[in-house]
């Protein structure tokens, strides 16, 4: 009987768009992209950005700026481009002036200005709020490419769960992509170790 490595071939159900999230599977190499979940908050013929959602940066947004009290997120690492600059996506639509709508309630960039100034007048919260260091991108066609190289699970995602602190991110993502990619939760990081 010959095995069934059916798991290591992903459905293409959904296309990548506005979002949406991209899971990668198991063994995707580099410190980026391994095991991450990323949430593409641009696309379109011209290329892709996202946001990698389950890599901490190691500091708080207050060790970075003075815009505490209230507000002290986790920083996450956005991806390997544009690394001298902060980024954000956030639930707070048109109260920060200036941002672009990824879908429903959630929204990316704006006036930081006018985002400083939301949270120091107490008017939002640590799970409205998520901060990325550089972003992730994708030229014309190259995404796609990385698609049919089965390198991406292409799923939904609601705004809620977008907006959690949480590492977990790409084992939570797995699991509600269905039965099919559970075996992906076993595999080891490094294949090469047992």
């Amino acid at each position: 009987m010959k095995p069934d490595f059916d798991f290591f071939k992903i459905d293409r159900r959904l296309a990548p768009k506005k979002g949406r999230i991209l899971i990668s599977e198991p063994f995707l190499p580099g410190n980026f992209f391994s095991r991450s979940t990323v949430l593409l908050v641009e696309y379109s013929a011209t290329g892709a950005v996202g946001f990698i959602l389950n890599k901490p940066f190691g500091s708080k947004i207050n060790e970075l700026f003075d815009i505490s009290p209230g507000i002290i997120p986790e920083i996450y690492i956005g991806g390997p481009v544009g690394n001298d600059s902060l980024f954000y996506i956030h639930t707070l639509g048109d109260k920060v002036e200036g941002s672009l709508q990824i879908k429903d309630e959630l929204y990316w960039g704006g006036n930081f200005e006018a985002l400083k100034s939301v949270i120091l007048s107490g008017n939002a919260s640590g799970e409205q709020v998520k901060f990325f260091v550089g972003y992730s991108g994708w030229s014309a066609g190259q995404l796609e490419n990385e698609i049919t190289e089965n390198s991406w699970l292409v799923a939904d995602v609601d705004t809620k769960m977008v907006m959690q602190s949480n590492r977990n991110f790409w084992f939570e993502s797995v699991k509600k992509a269905g039965k099919k990619y559970e075996t992906w939760l076993n595999f080891p990081e490094d294949p090469n170790t047992n």
